[in-house]
Protein backbone atom coordinates (compact mmCIF):
# COMPACT_ATOMS: atom_id res chain seq x y z
CA UNK A 1 0.00 0.00 0.00
CA UNK A 2 1.06 3.45 -0.54
CA UNK A 3 2.24 5.34 2.36
CA UNK A 4 2.17 8.73 1.54
CA UNK A 5 5.09 11.02 3.89
CA UNK A 6 3.77 13.08 6.42
CA UNK A 7 4.44 16.30 8.09
CA UNK A 8 2.52 15.47 11.08
CA UNK A 9 3.12 13.26 14.18
CA UNK A 10 1.01 12.16 16.45
CA UNK A 11 1.60 12.36 20.26
CA UNK A 12 -1.19 10.58 22.41
CA UNK A 13 -1.90 10.25 25.99
CA UNK A 14 -3.16 7.45 27.43
CA UNK A 15 -5.25 7.32 30.19
CA UNK A 16 -8.83 8.86 29.12
CA UNK A 17 -7.49 9.44 25.50
CA UNK A 18 -6.72 5.76 24.21
CA UNK A 19 -8.06 3.68 27.71
CA UNK A 20 -10.96 4.34 29.29
CA UNK A 21 -9.19 4.30 32.53
CA UNK A 22 -9.09 7.60 34.20
CA UNK A 23 -12.50 7.20 36.75
CA UNK A 24 -10.59 3.95 37.68
CA UNK A 25 -7.53 5.73 38.49
CA UNK A 26 -9.83 8.03 40.63
CA UNK A 27 -10.98 4.96 42.34
CA UNK A 28 -7.95 3.62 43.00
CA UNK A 29 -6.44 6.74 44.35
CA UNK A 30 -9.49 7.06 46.11
CA UNK A 31 -9.06 3.67 47.78
CA UNK A 32 -5.25 4.30 48.56
CA UNK A 33 -5.85 7.78 49.83
CA UNK A 34 -8.61 6.26 52.04
CA UNK A 35 -6.29 3.46 54.09
CA UNK A 36 -4.07 6.55 54.74
CA UNK A 37 -6.77 8.26 56.35
CA UNK A 38 -6.92 11.09 53.94
CA UNK A 39 -10.34 11.92 53.52
CA UNK A 40 -10.84 13.71 50.18
CA UNK A 41 -13.46 13.96 47.85
CA UNK A 42 -13.69 11.98 44.45
CA UNK A 43 -14.59 15.14 42.56
CA UNK A 44 -11.11 16.83 43.94
CA UNK A 45 -8.76 13.29 42.73
CA UNK A 46 -10.35 13.92 38.89
CA UNK A 47 -9.50 17.00 38.79
CA UNK A 48 -5.77 16.17 39.11
CA UNK A 49 -5.38 13.29 37.03
CA UNK A 50 -3.29 13.34 34.29
CA UNK A 51 -0.84 15.34 35.98
CA UNK A 52 2.70 13.86 37.45
CA UNK A 53 1.90 11.31 40.06
CA UNK A 54 4.48 12.92 42.41
CA UNK A 55 2.63 16.83 41.53
CA UNK A 56 -0.31 15.58 42.02
CA UNK A 57 0.44 13.45 45.44
CA UNK A 58 2.33 16.61 47.31
CA UNK A 59 -0.73 18.51 46.13
CA UNK A 60 -3.17 16.59 47.31
CA UNK A 61 -1.48 16.04 50.58
CA UNK A 62 -0.61 19.60 50.93
CA UNK A 63 -4.58 20.40 50.35
CA UNK A 64 -5.29 18.08 53.54
CA UNK A 65 -2.84 19.29 55.41
CA UNK A 66 -1.30 16.45 56.24
CA UNK A 67 2.78 15.68 56.26
CA UNK A 68 4.47 15.01 53.38
CA UNK A 69 6.73 11.75 53.94
CA UNK A 70 8.75 9.78 51.23
CA UNK A 71 7.31 6.88 53.47
CA UNK A 72 3.84 7.87 52.88
CA UNK A 73 4.00 8.91 49.06
CA UNK A 74 5.28 5.42 48.51
CA UNK A 75 2.46 3.92 50.21
CA UNK A 76 0.27 5.76 48.44
CA UNK A 77 1.35 5.15 44.88
CA UNK A 78 1.91 1.58 45.90
CA UNK A 79 -1.52 1.24 46.90
CA UNK A 80 -2.64 2.91 43.74
CA UNK A 81 -1.05 0.54 41.75
CA UNK A 82 -2.48 -2.59 43.38
CA UNK A 83 -6.28 -0.57 43.57
CA UNK A 84 -5.69 -0.14 39.53
CA UNK A 85 -4.42 -3.00 38.45
CA UNK A 86 -6.61 -5.46 40.26
CA UNK A 87 -9.16 -3.45 38.40
CA UNK A 88 -7.79 -4.21 35.40
CA UNK A 89 -7.38 -8.21 36.33
CA UNK A 90 -11.94 -7.70 36.67
CA UNK A 91 -11.68 -6.08 32.82
CA UNK A 92 -12.88 -2.84 34.39
CA UNK A 93 -10.16 -1.10 32.00
CA UNK A 94 -10.61 -1.15 27.69
CA UNK A 95 -9.56 0.90 24.74
CA UNK A 96 -11.87 3.88 24.63
CA UNK A 97 -13.98 3.70 20.99
CA UNK A 98 -12.02 3.96 17.82
CA UNK A 99 -8.52 4.32 19.42
CA UNK A 100 -7.08 0.88 17.92
CA UNK A 101 -8.66 2.00 14.90
CA UNK A 102 -7.07 5.34 14.99
CA UNK A 103 -3.67 3.74 15.55
CA UNK A 104 -4.18 1.64 12.80
CA UNK A 105 -5.30 4.08 10.11
CA UNK A 106 -1.75 6.07 11.58
CA UNK A 107 0.07 3.35 10.99
CA UNK A 108 -1.72 2.55 7.56
CA UNK A 109 -1.49 5.83 6.35
CA UNK A 110 2.33 6.53 7.63
CA UNK A 111 1.26 8.93 10.24
CA UNK A 112 4.12 8.75 12.86
CA UNK A 113 3.20 8.14 16.89
CA UNK A 114 4.02 7.65 20.34
CA UNK A 115 2.63 7.79 23.18
CA UNK A 116 3.61 9.86 26.28
CA UNK A 117 1.94 9.05 29.62
CA UNK A 118 2.02 10.71 32.91
CA UNK A 119 1.74 7.35 34.60
CA UNK A 120 4.33 5.02 35.52
CA UNK A 121 4.79 1.62 33.99
CA UNK A 122 3.58 -0.27 36.73
CA UNK A 123 0.32 0.57 35.35
CA UNK A 124 0.68 1.92 31.86
CA UNK A 125 2.02 -1.46 30.88
CA UNK A 126 -1.96 -3.08 31.26
CA UNK A 127 -3.49 -0.13 28.83
CA UNK A 128 -0.80 -0.68 26.89
CA UNK A 129 -1.58 -4.49 26.47
CA UNK A 130 -5.02 -4.01 25.65
CA UNK A 131 -4.57 -1.20 22.95
CA UNK A 132 -2.99 -3.89 21.51
CA UNK A 133 0.55 -2.23 20.91
CA UNK A 134 3.89 -2.80 20.95
CA UNK A 135 6.44 -0.91 22.87
CA UNK A 136 9.47 -2.59 21.22
CA UNK A 137 7.94 -1.25 17.75
CA UNK A 138 6.34 2.02 19.09
CA UNK A 139 7.86 4.59 21.23
CA UNK A 140 5.83 4.38 24.58
CA UNK A 141 7.34 7.47 26.91
CA UNK A 142 6.30 7.18 30.97
CA UNK A 143 7.16 9.04 33.78
CA UNK A 144 9.75 6.55 34.76
CA UNK A 145 11.84 7.93 31.73
CA UNK A 146 11.79 11.68 32.05
CA UNK A 147 12.50 14.35 34.92
CA UNK A 148 9.54 16.24 34.82
CA UNK A 149 5.75 14.93 33.75
CA UNK A 150 2.93 16.86 32.99
CA UNK A 151 2.19 20.04 33.07
CA UNK A 152 5.78 19.99 32.47
CA UNK A 153 6.54 19.41 28.66
CA UNK A 154 9.15 16.43 28.96
CA UNK A 155 6.49 13.80 28.26
CA UNK A 156 6.07 14.89 24.42
CA UNK A 157 9.50 16.42 24.05
CA UNK A 158 10.88 12.94 24.61
CA UNK A 159 8.36 11.45 22.48
CA UNK A 160 9.15 13.56 19.74
CA UNK A 161 12.97 13.09 19.70
CA UNK A 162 12.22 9.23 19.97
CA UNK A 163 9.91 9.78 16.74
CA UNK A 164 12.90 11.99 14.92
CA UNK A 165 10.48 14.23 14.49
CA UNK A 166 10.03 18.09 14.87
CA UNK A 167 7.75 19.31 18.53
CA UNK A 168 6.74 21.88 16.49
CA UNK A 169 4.75 19.60 13.69
CA UNK A 170 3.22 17.38 16.19
CA UNK A 171 -0.28 17.05 17.55
CA UNK A 172 -0.61 16.29 21.62
CA UNK A 173 -3.54 14.18 21.92
CA UNK A 174 -4.81 14.11 25.83
CA UNK A 175 -8.18 14.52 27.94
CA UNK A 176 -6.94 17.11 30.74
CA UNK A 177 -5.87 20.52 31.24
CA UNK A 178 -2.60 19.29 32.02
CA UNK A 179 -1.93 17.46 28.43
CA UNK A 180 -2.94 20.98 26.71
CA UNK A 181 -0.68 23.43 29.18
CA UNK A 182 2.39 20.70 28.58
CA UNK A 183 1.42 21.06 24.64
CA UNK A 184 1.75 24.73 24.94
CA UNK A 185 5.05 24.69 27.19
CA UNK A 186 6.32 22.24 24.05
CA UNK A 187 4.84 24.67 21.48
CA UNK A 188 2.94 21.46 20.13
CA UNK A 189 -0.55 21.93 18.88
CA UNK A 190 -2.90 20.45 21.54
CA UNK A 191 -6.39 18.39 20.39
CA UNK A 192 -8.46 17.63 23.24
CA UNK A 193 -10.83 14.70 23.68
CA UNK A 194 -13.96 14.56 26.04
CA UNK A 195 -13.45 11.30 27.10
CA UNK A 196 -11.39 11.79 30.06
CA UNK A 197 -14.52 13.94 32.03
CA UNK A 198 -12.96 17.62 30.96
CA UNK A 199 -15.29 20.17 29.38
CA UNK A 200 -14.88 21.64 25.64
CA UNK A 201 -13.82 25.28 27.37
CA UNK A 202 -11.80 24.16 29.99
CA UNK A 203 -9.78 22.20 27.09
CA UNK A 204 -9.85 25.27 24.74
CA UNK A 205 -9.17 27.63 27.79
CA UNK A 206 -6.11 25.32 28.22
CA UNK A 207 -5.01 25.65 24.71
CA UNK A 208 -6.78 22.76 22.64
CA UNK A 209 -7.94 24.28 18.72
CA UNK A 210 -9.67 21.54 18.30
CA UNK A 211 -11.74 18.81 20.60
CA UNK A 212 -13.63 15.87 20.07
CA UNK A 213 -15.50 13.43 21.60
CA UNK A 214 -12.94 10.57 22.14
CA UNK A 215 -10.68 8.78 19.83
CA UNK A 216 -13.64 7.54 16.92
CA UNK A 217 -14.78 10.94 16.48
CA UNK A 218 -11.12 12.30 15.83
CA UNK A 219 -10.43 9.11 13.33
CA UNK A 220 -13.87 10.88 11.20
CA UNK A 221 -12.58 14.59 11.53
CA UNK A 222 -8.63 13.24 11.29
CA UNK A 223 -8.25 15.72 7.83
CA UNK A 224 -9.03 18.67 10.24
CA UNK A 225 -5.99 18.28 12.12
CA UNK A 226 -3.56 16.34 9.66
CA UNK A 227 -1.33 17.78 7.28
CA UNK A 228 0.76 15.82 4.89
CA UNK A 229 3.67 16.94 2.46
Amino acid sequence: MHRPRSSTAFLFDLDGTLVDSVYQHVLAWKEALDAEGVELSVWRIHRKIGMSGGLFTNILLRETGLEITEERLARLHQRHVEAFNRQHSQGLVRPLPGARELLAYLTEQGYPWAIATSGRMATAAHNIEALGVDPSKVPVITRDQVRHAKPDPDLFLAAAEKLGVDIEQSLVIGDSIWDMLAAQRARALGVGLLSGGYGEDELARSGAFRVYDDPADLLKHIDEVAARQ
